[in-house]
């Protein structure tokens, strides 16, 4: 019970997938889950997520993700 995950309809009209809502899924007590460096990233990650909408929000983090082979290296990939 400690994530929640919102799907958005207007994701999979558009047929991106998968068609969650990254500003309104988490989870809660990241920092046992995370290491401080993730966490930071993530937090990093999801404010600047914030300013798009769902859809725009997801098409750049696909976007992105594509271009690295694990999770580690698209954080190190973030500037900043």
């Amino acid at each position: 019970g400690n994530m929640e995950l919102v799907l958005d309809r207007n994701l999979t009209d558009k047929r991106i997938f998968p068609s969650i809502d990254i500003n309104r899924s988490g989870t809660r007590k990241e920092e046992l889950l995370l290491s401080e460096w993730e966490l930071n990233r993530v937090w990093i990650l999801r404010k600047f997520l914030s300013e798009f909408s769902p859809t725009e929000a997801m098409e750049f983090l696909l976007e992105r993700l594509s271009r690295t082979k694990t999770n580690k290296e698209f954080l190190e990939s973030m500037s900043g």
